[in-house]
């Protein structure tokens, strides 16, 4: 119909849009966060320890909010199998690191943790959000959340952390996972965390095989719809690396292909190792869904065709 436009992409209608992360404020009607990936351990299953030194997680962090990221996220802890880490030894491994980040950048911070005491702690020292990777399976932990006025990253895994979990089985992948994660939204409601603090993730690859991953990344706007800013922690996993037949170091264009196709189904925080480059495809996708207006206008917008940059000669 004559002056009518249609949105061609799923925009989810949210509960809250607008959220408040300390200094910062994101519109998620019109905004996607880049949450850049700081992993303080020595054996995180991407970079290996490469960010494991205090100095080189804090350099790291800043170099991620220079090459565009909103938003970092410290672990001390990976998801994967292993030896329990003390609530200690976790602080020590990220509480520094979040000090020192809160005191050169006004960037949102989150914690992968699933401790209370690892939460309360990194909190204190100036992070925003509680980035909870084993969907509550302390409950604790939303009541920490609650008293500190934080928010709260709720996501969907099966194992009890740190476990082994083989061989997942799912009837429906999208309809199971949405479920669990409404039913963990109304108990971080129980326990006073507001629905404005509350932001949902249904766990790309944990405790999902590659077809259980591909199957949420199509169905993406199914967990969008349920009305909470959803996130898309993609990036360099192991479902890209099956799918294309390609190690951790080859995977950047399958993460961000799979992140732009969650964009497209109404995800709203995208998890990345690669900043800059992520930056860069959620920054043309907001341009395309008409959120962000172009850096410079150019091309063919003159009587003579101007080049779209100085270096670049114009088509003729």
């Amino acid at each position: 119909m004559e002056g009518m436009t249609t949105a061609p992409f799923h925009t989810p209608p949210l509960l809250h849009p607008v959220h408040h992360f300390g200094p910062r404020t994101i519109d998620f009607n019109r905004q996607v966060a880049l949450m850049a990936i700081i992993n303080r351990t020595p054996d995180s299953f991407y970079d290996g320890g490469a960010t494991f030194a205090l100095e080189a997680a804090v350099a790291a962090s800043l170099a991620a909010v220079n090459d565009g990221a909103d938003w970092v996220d410290i672990g001390g802890v990976p998801f994967a199998p292993g030896p329990a880490l003390s609530a200690d030894e976790e602080s020590e491994r990220v509480v520094p690191v979040i000090a020192a980040v809160a005191a050169a950048s006004d960037v949102i911070i989150s914690v992968d943790t699933f401790l209370p005491e690892v939460a309360a702690r990194s909190i204190a020292a100036g992070a925003n959000v509680i980035n909870d990777t084993t969907g509550l399976s302390n409950p604790e932990i939303a009541s920490v959340v609650a008293e500190s006025g934080a928010h709260l990253v709720i996501t969907h895994s099966l194992a009890a952390p740190r476990t082994v979990y083989p061989r997942p089985q799912y009837d429906d992948v999208v309809t199971e996972v949405a479920a669990f994660l409404s039913s963990r939204v109304e108990l971080a409601l129980s326990l006073g965390v507001p629905a404005e603090k509350i932001i949902i993730d249904p766990g790309h690859d944990l405790n999902k095989n590659t077809l259980h991953t591909l199957e949420i990344t199509r169905r993406f706007n199914e967990i969008a719809a349920l009305g909470f800013p959803a996130l898309a922690a993609v990036s360099n996993k192991d479902f890209i690396g099956e799918t294309l037949g390609q190690s951790k170091d080859e995977r950047l264009e399958g993460s961000i292909a799979s992140g732009v196709i969650c964009i497209l189904g109404g995800a709203r925080v995208l998890r990345m190792h690669n900043v800059a480059a992520a930056s860069s495809a959620i920054r043309m996708t907001e341009a395309v869904l008409g959120w962000r207006e172009p850096a410079y206008l150019l091309h063919n917008m003159g009587q003579l065709n101007e080049p779209a940059h100085p270096a670049q000669p114009a088509d003729v």
